[in-house]
């Protein structure tokens, strides 16, 4: 019998409906597309193996922007419209992308999130 619970995604990790943080997968994320404010649903099997699920998607928008990475805070972000939205690594990874590549990526469609989900790339040609 698994025991779960449900929770929203935050671009990282989900917090569940009993407050608490769980971190997810990078690579489900980044599979999964998830974007922040995604219901999800975490099962923890008998052996403590834990199954995240997306129940429920937010309203989403794609949009493109420059990747870049932060040296000083070790991170992806992509940059569109003048604000930054922070990418996972396992996504840059996956698409095989690179500093100043086209990234395009989904985020909620109310433009209130910190990360982007990422859903394609256009490689830098200059």
């Amino acid at each position: 019998q698994l025991e779960g619970t449900e929770g929203v995604f935050t671009g990282q990790n989900m917090i569940g409906a009993d407050g608490q943080e769980y971190s997810v997968p990078p690579n489900y994320a980044s599979k999964s597309k998830l974007v922040e404010g995604d219901l999800m649903n975490l099962r923890t099997a008998p052996d403590g193996r834990r199954v995240f699920k997306q129940i429920q998607m937010i309203e989403r928008v794609r949009v493109a922007g420059r990747l870049c990475f932060d040296d000083a805070a070790r991170h992806w972000y992509a940059e569109s419209e003048g604000r930054q939205y922070k990418i996972l690594s396992a996504s840059v990874t996956f698409y095989h992308a690179r500093e100043g590549d086209t990234a395009y990526f989904l985020i909620p469609k109310s433009g209130e999130s910190v990360w982007g989900a990422m859903d394609g790339v256009s490689p830098n040609v200059l």
